[in-house]
């Protein structure tokens, strides 16, 4: 990925958790480009490219939270796994339940990742610091066209 703008969806409804993410990936060294949006909706309309997002670039990360309006996480992740062009793209869910039963659905719906926010401000960016450094640096991901 080195050279290569990272491009990243987020999707997350709580704004405070987004600006969050932003300047955690903006300390960083790496090339990336962070969108957001804040639905379950928009994230599927991002993903197939509907809409407002019909020249996006598909992304090589998805950060999704679970407790989202009009579609929920597990809603999207469903419909990312049934897409052939979307289901290698590595999808961890980063949300506030630590509920054993969400843990278990987002592994059985072909979660990459299932972490909990924490909430102290600095923990929050280390997370995202460790996600970022994991999957960009460490592991080895498809590259998206």
């Amino acid at each position: 990925m080195v050279g290569k703008d990272i491009q990243i969806l987020m999707v997350e409804d709580s704004p405070s958790d987004a600006e969050l993410a932003v300047q955690a990936f903006k300390e960083s060294k790496l090339l990336n480009v962070l969108n957001i949006v804040d639905n379950g909706q928009s994230a599927l309309d991002y993903l197939f490219g509907e809409g407002e997002y019909a020249d996006r670039i598909i992304p090589d990360l998805i950060l999704l939270d679970l407790n989202l309006p009009v579609k929920n996480g597990h809603e999207v992740l469903i419909e990312i796994k049934k897409n052939d062009k979307l289901k290698r793209i590595p999808v961890i869910v980063l949300t506030t339940s630590d509920n054993e039963k969400d843990i278990l659905d987002s592994y059985q719906l072909q979660a990459s990742a299932y972490i909990t926010k924490p909430v102290d401000f600095d923990k929050f960016i280390g997370v995202i610091k460790d996600i970022q450094n994991f999957y960009f640096v460490v592991a080895k991901i498809p590259h998206q066209k």
